[in-house]
């Protein structure tokens, strides 16, 4: 069941030892958390109506799914978050086992992204997830602590319109310094620190990312979790001052990802079952 999240303010915090180079490049320090997090622009990549499984068992083993791919930082020097397709128990699951994408965070940053052409809002998104190591340096509210071990994000094609304005002209600055499309709007389901369940708050480096944790460290361990939004709800509460009457947007990507490259610490997590419940036909 949806929760209804809580909203909370971001609070300052020191910044994160990580991302000068790129933050430079900005010039601008408000929007290198947002580049950062998507790095989604890529040339020649073909767009999906809508996503493959995250994991597929084909005739030469297990592998991930058709579309999926490592999205990192131009000229990235930390390393990249491994995302690699295994067989996991699951004792709910048929065979007591699942097929699920394992996320491993050391020190690290990059996102498995799924690139869309423009694809209609879905219903719902469903998956199952668990978290055997938690980070403990997580605080969503700080920069320093802008990790997580799993999340579960969409990025909108979101009129520029909709965007107040100082966001965007820095947004419009992003793009020009880096060539790269960036998304105007994100939302991103995570699993969380310390923060209670239901919690939703901006992204400490941009409010052009905002956040709904369903999980947190407490609930690490070997227990698995099921997850099921109303992706149309959840939008309208975390973007609701911008949205208005307006209709959806499209969706131009769907992300899984895990980091630790601002806490420095380690984290281990599997997703599974990502399903994409489309809306019913108008």
């Amino acid at each position: 069941m949806s929760r209804p999240p809580q909203r909370v303010a971001p609070q300052p915090g020191p910044a994160p030892l990580r991302r000068a180079a790129w933050r430079g490049l900005l010039a601008c320090g408000a929007l290198a958390g947002l580049a950062n997090l998507l790095s989604l622009a890529a040339a020649g990549q073909a767009r999906a109506a809508s996503p493959s499984p995250l994991v597929e068992a084909g005739p030469e083993g297990l592998r991930t799914g058709a579309g999926w791919r490592l999205a990192a930082l131009p000229q990235q020097d930390i390393p990249a978050t491994r995302y690699t397709p295994e067989r996991t128990p699951d004792a709910a699951a048929a065979g007591g086992e699942v097929l699920a994408l394992r996320i491993e965070a050391d020190r690290s940053y990059g996102n498995w992204v799924h690139e869309l052409a423009q694809a209609p809002l879905p219903a719902r998104l469903r998956w199952r997830w668990r978290v055997q190591q938690a980070n403990p340096g997580v605080d969503l509210a700080k920069k320093a602590g802008d990790d997580s071990p799993a999340k579960v994000c969409l990025s909108f094609d979101w009129p520029l319109d909709r965007v107040p304005f100082l966001e965007r002209q820095l947004l419009r600055l992003a793009r020009s310094q880096t060539g790269q499309d960036l998304p105007a709007a994100t939302l991103c389901w995570v699993w969380g620190g310390a923060e209670a369940v239901g919690t939703a708050l901006d992204n400490p480096y941009s409010r052009r990312v905002r956040v709904i944790v369903l999980r947190n460290a407490a609930q690490a361990g070997s227990t698995w979790y099921e997850e099921d939004r109303d992706v149309a709800a959840d939008l309208r509460s975390s973007f609701g001052d911008e949205l208005g009457g307006a209709p959806l947007p499209t969706v131009t990507a769907l992300i899984v990802a895990g980091d630790a490259d601002n806490s420095g610490q380690r984290s281990l997590a599997h997703v599974a079952g990502l399903r994409w419940v489309a809306a019913p036909a108008r």
